[in-house]
């Protein structure tokens, strides 16, 4: 039999809020951790693992284990921190009620996937920090400064995630309902992809006998000079390298150099090189007709490999 909720309606202010987890994963622990840090009141933790749940309840004071049904009960702010693949199935299994909120943590997720809170009453939404886990003690640390992005519907649930946000010391990113998909590849770009990057630059180091540890130490100060670039002139005009400056001959030579490495390092290479094209010309560094002729460049060494 359904029981009555606590909280007739969500309450406005974010330290009012009796928060809980369910899931205790590495990114449940770091969020929880760091909301109780910051003075708000993290009370339950349910989870499938026994010990992931005493492990994230364990350093805050007042907040207790329990079934997620329990956590649904005495909560008015529930964070499902579980594996993307089964917050669906969690919140479907759950009772909710008016004056409560249930927010996922996912960044590719849809909020929709929570519509079995919502049709109980319920307001629903999305809290995805822009941070990696993979140490939880490291990304509560990490945390502060980064962007969290917060989709809400209802005007009060946005409010108070807003609040969380800024309690949290981060910035926040406000996203439009069916845009997580194009948000979370976005994030892909700038983390992942750089492993990609990385990974074909220290295979051209190994082909002439150096180690990978050799090619990083020489490789990172140029990615992190980079990204000062970025941060201080923008994507376009922070971009080094050949493109910006018109050096065609130095991307003749980098084609015919990285040929011998087979068909797929040179078409890696060349579909990155077209993509720096508009961004030079957009900094100012070509001309419309120095853009061409990378343009021309680049489509006879595709034909080349066709």
């Amino acid at each position: 039999m359904k029981t009555s909720h606590p909280y007739p309606s969500l309450p406005q202010a974010a330290g009012q809020l009796r928060i809980g987890f369910i899931g205790a994963g590495r990114l449940g622990q770091a969020l929880a951790w760091s909301l109780s840090q910051a003075g708000l009141q993290v009370t339950a933790v349910s989870s499938m693992i026994e010990e992931h749940a005493k492990a994230l309840a364990e350093p805050i004071a007042g907040c207790e284990c329990m079934s997620a049904q329990a956590v649904a009960d005495s909560c008015d702010l529930v964070f499902v921190t579980t594996p993307d693949s089964v917050i669906g199935a969690t919140c479907d299994s759950l009772t909710w009620y008016p004056g409560q909120a249930v927010v996922h943590c996912s960044g590719v997720t849809e909020v929709g996937v929570l519509d079995h809170a919502l049709a109980q009453g319920a307001c629903t939404g999305g809290f995805h920090p822009m941070q990696t886990f993979g140490d939880p003690q490291a990304a509560v640390r990490s945390l502060p400064g980064c962007t969290i992005t917060v989709e809400a519907a209802d005007p009060a649930l946005m409010e108070l995630l807003l609040q969380l946000v800024a309690r949290l010391g981060c910035a926040a990113n406000q996203l439009p309902a069916g845009m997580r998909g194009r948000y979370h590849a976005a994030a892909g770009y700038t983390s992942q992809f750089i492993n990609a990057l990385f990974s074909q630059a220290t295979r051209l180091w190994q082909s002439w006998g150096a180690t990978e540890e050799q090619a990083l130490r020489a490789l990172l100060p140029l990615a992190q000079g980079t990204l000062s670039s970025i941060q201080s002139a923008g994507v376009a005009r922070g971009m080094p390298g050949p493109v910006s400056r018109g050096d065609l001959s130095s991307i003749e030579k980098h084609l015919r150099a990285i040929a011998p490495m087979g068909p797929q390092m040179l078409e890696f290479y060349r579909t990155l090189c077209a993509t720096t094209v508009p961004l030079a010309q957009q900094a100012g560094g070509i001309d419309a007709a120095h853009a061409q002729d990378f343009i021309d460049l680049l489509e006879a060494e595709e034909r080349n490999l066709a």
